[in-house]
């Protein structure tokens, strides 16, 4: 079993050296910049991390898949960005604002031909399996990013919709990162089934985590404006939860906040508050902390089924880090 600061040092490693083409740099330099500007790399390190219950040193078979995750995911944020108006990402201006929306678009679509390239260069006994699993999870990704946009114009966003759709649209990729560093180091398929369960609920965590820092996050730390959420009339898990417990009155309390405008630095501050009221009012920020638990949790009995003893520690520990101790 591979130690996990040879994981810390390879991840180091691999997107210190990573290559892109030069030219046209118009068309390159954003790869690079969002390659700079970085991110926990949760994705390629959950990849090593399930390779590494199985092999005892990082192979190079391993290496460009696990950075074809990492680059997928920052392709899909240039494009996320754009749609949501982000102005920052990790604290940093995003693509289209930096460059222009036009380059965004082009720079993300080659950030995602790269991710196959070097899923592509999965060992040949495993590369079928590979690209289905990742073909299969990039359309889930695009699917889960549809709901959300379409969610935006409806009214009421019943509970498990909302969490079918931030399960395509954030789970899936890191279900998949669990999956493939197994399936790679040829572990047994009831092992990479239960990895990329594992991976699935922890993905469900820590969106709920990601919506609930949202509202409820030091934007210092969080690296993207407090209440973006609001601002933008997203459906988040608080607020899908609000409208789950509030009464007919309050219901259409919060329709009204989330469709008001907010073009204005005061209009703003108005709706971010107004929200952040019915929030406090219903516990919503309670229910959260309460689901991120329950679904951590979930996540680490299927690590049970496929780990024993230190294994399951180490997969325990990337919970931990990822989510913060749930117990």
């Amino acid at each position: 079993m591979i130690q996990e600061a040879e994981i810390d040092k390879a991840i180091k490693v691999l997107f210190d050296e990573i290559q892109f083409t030069d030219e046209p740099r118009g068309l390159y330099d954003p790869l690079r910049y969002m390659i700079e500007i970085g991110g926990k790399r949760i994705r390629p390190r959950l990849c090593l991390t399930t390779y590494s219950l199985y092999k005892d040193s990082i192979g190079e078979e391993i290496l460009d898949p696990a950075a074809a995750l990492e680059i997928f995911h920052s392709f899909t944020l240039i494009h996320d960005d754009i749609m949501d108006r982000s102005p920052l990402r990790r604290k940093m201006p995003t693509v289209w604002v930096k460059w222009s929306q036009d380059t965004a678009i082009l720079s993300g679509d080659v950030m995602c031909i790269d991710s196959y390239a070097r899923i592509a260069k999965a060992p040949k006994d495993v590369l079928m399996p590979t690209l289905e699993l990742f073909s299969k999870t990039a359309a889930q990704v695009c699917e889960g990013q549809q709901y959300d946009m379409e969610f935006e114009s409806k009214g009421v966003v019943p509970m498990n919709d909302y969490m079918n759709m931030i399960g395509l649209k954030t789970s899936v990729l890191i279900a998949c990162a669990a999956k493939m560093g197994a399936l790679i180091a040829g572990a047994p398929k009831e092992d990479c089934d239960a990895l990329y369960e594992y991976g699935y609920y922890l993905g469900l965590a820590f969106q709920v985590q990601d919506d609930y820092l949202d509202a409820f996050g030091n934007e210092a730390v969080f690296g993207k404006p407090i209440g973006g959420d609001i601002l933008n009339s997203k459906k988040s898990w608080l607020t899908v939860q609000a409208m789950e417990k509030a009464d007919e009155s309050l219901k259409r309390k919060i329709s009204e906040i989330m469709s008001s405008k907010a073009a204005t630095a005061s209009e703003k501050a108005a709706k971010i508050n107004s929200m952040m009221e019915i929030y406090s009012r219903l516990q919503v920020a309670q229910d959260a902390k309460a689901e991120i638990v329950s679904l951590t949790g979930k996540a680490l009995s299927f690590a049970r089924k496929a780990c024993k003893d230190s294994a399951y520690g180490t997969m325990e520990r990337f919970a931990e880090n990822l989510i913060g101790r749930q117990s």
